[in-house]
């Protein structure tokens, strides 16, 4: 295995949203570098798969947990499973997460509710629950522990038809950033990773059009592990210059203007 900065063998990491995309994407990277996993999503047989992938490939060892996070209790429930199995997180990825698309009006309020409690409430609880965990780990094995967050470019400016995720990933943006100032003496690795489209199965769930030229879960896994090599990664990192572009204009123009543009935007990604 390569040197790097970032080097977490030797301890636990815990990834939600484990089961596709980007959750695939970390778990490969982390059971690259020699950490032992943590694999947490609803679907086991794909969990189960993934474990067995990586334990012939890197010689990992994976916990596969099966669990809706946002099912009552289950933030404790993971909390308890992993404190009887004597299991110290040393980093954390909070990945899971979901989107809607149409107008809030219409909306499915069920679908909505389960959406600010995946991307904010879970989110937000794993974090409270396991950060003494990461803490600990940063101390005693430097430049091996981190929280990383999902937020997303639509962390930068209200979107409309996805009013509610834009507005979870900017509450994501803006506590990890908060985090991230205050844990920045500990030595632990903190940032909010914002990707735009990527290559995954989350604009078909979310039923909207995804971008003719979306990147691939590989361009942003070497965006987020080059940061993690740094000594201090940033509070949060665009992956992509035109999706980092676009967020520093967001923040530069006037807000209606901005809310107006992607508005525009959106009506042009509704699928078919």
């Amino acid at each position: 295995m390569a040197r790097s900065y970032f080097t977490p063998m030797g301890t636990t990491a815990l990834i939600t949203g484990a089961s596709s995309g980007l959750g695939i994407g970390f778990a490969h990277r982390l059971a690259e570098r020699g950490a032992d996993l943590v694999l947490v999503a609803r679907r086991q047989d794909r969990l189960e798969a993934l474990a067995v992938e990586l334990a012939e490939k890197y010689g990992t060892a994976s916990t596969v947990i099966p669990l809706d996070l946002t099912g009552p209790d289950a933030v404790a429930e993971l909390v308890t499973d992993l404190r009887t199995r004597s299991v110290t997180v040393g980093t954390l990825v909070n990945n899971a997460g979901f989107a809607t698309f149409g107008p809030f009006a219409v909306s499915d309020a069920g679908l909505q509710r389960e959406q600010v409690a995946l991307n904010v409430q879970v989110l937000t609880e794993l974090t409270r629950a396991f950060l003494p965990d990461l803490l600990q780990t940063a101390g005693e094995h430097p430049h091996g522990a981190a929280l990383v967050n999902l937020a997303s470019t639509a962390a930068f400016q209200p979107v409309p038809r996805m009013a509610v995720y834009g507005a979870t990933k900017a509450y994501v943006l803006s506590f990890t950033e908060a985090l991230w100032y205050e844990t920045h003496a500990s030595g632990l690795k903190v940032t909010a990773l914002c990707p735009g489209p990527v290559a995954t199965e989350f604009s078909r769930v979310a039923g909207v059009a995804a971008r003719r030229r979306p990147q691939s879960v590989d361009q942003v896994m070497r965006t987020v592990f080059a940061d993690l090599d740094r000594g201090t990664p940033p509070p949060h990192r665009v992956s992509g210059a035109r999706n980092a572009a676009l967020a520093w204009l967001s923040r530069a123009l006037p807000r209606g203007a901005v809310v107006k543009a992607t508005g525009r935007l959106t009506a042009r990604r509704r699928t078919a």
